[in-house]
């Protein structure tokens, strides 16, 4: 069962709005900037921030990175359906790159895609802008550009939803553990009286 954040689809693109303007004011000079976008919940909002990026006058490059063989989580979970493949549109060396990706957690998932990243050159710097910073790091890693900081309990989950073509159904969503089938069964059989269960 999921409980509602408040952060309607308005607050949502003011908060995209931020981390754009922040990168914009951080790299009006930089001469190559790349943002990618981390599989699959990073590609809306990079496409989104390039966007803004543009313009404000910029000219970042646009790409995406998959993590799927970099996971250490990778035995336990096999590549998703909707697998996007790594796409980089001009060369790493050098360049000024920007990861970015829907919600920092663990932390696991930008180690993963620096990984993925130093696979294909050696940027000059690395840098990570998320839509939603939820704190419960296990590795040591910030972002440099966050717009919504939100608490969550460690066994919640918090989904980002930013649509394609309909920014208004855009939503943010704190997603409360899933009840174990056993329990939901147990919890069915003790409202079940003995009688019934002899007839």
């Amino acid at each position: 069962m999921g409980t509602p954040l408040k952060h309607d689809a308005k607050t949502i693109d003011q908060a995209i709005e931020l981390v754009a303007s922040a990168i914009a004011s951080r790299h009006e000079k930089t001469a190559h900037l790349l943002l990618l976008g981390i599989a699959n919940g990073g590609i809306v909002l990079a496409s989104r921030l390039v966007d803004r990026l543009k313009k404000a006058g910029l000219k970042p490059g646009f790409g995406t990175i998959d993590i799927s063989f970099h996971r250490d989580d990778i035995g336990h979970h096999p590549i998703p359906k909707e697998y996007s493949p790594t796409h980089i549109p001009h060369d790493v060396n050098g360049a000024h790159v920007i990861l970015v990706d829907d919600v920092l957690f663990s932390g696991r998932t930008v180690k993963a895609a620096l990984a993925e990243l130093f696979d294909h050159g050696r940027p000059a710097a690395v840098e990570l802008a998320v839509l939603v910073d939820r704190g419960g790091r296990r590795l040591p890693i910030a972002a440099d550009y966050c717009g919504i900081t939100v608490n969550a309990a460690g066994p919640q989950k918090v989904v980002v939803h930013l649509d394609p073509q309909h920014p208004a159904k855009d939503s943010i969503t704190i997603l409360a553990p899933a009840t174990p089938l056993k329990s939901k069964i147990e919890n069915q059989k003790s409202k079940i009286s003995p009688r019934a269960l002899a007839s």
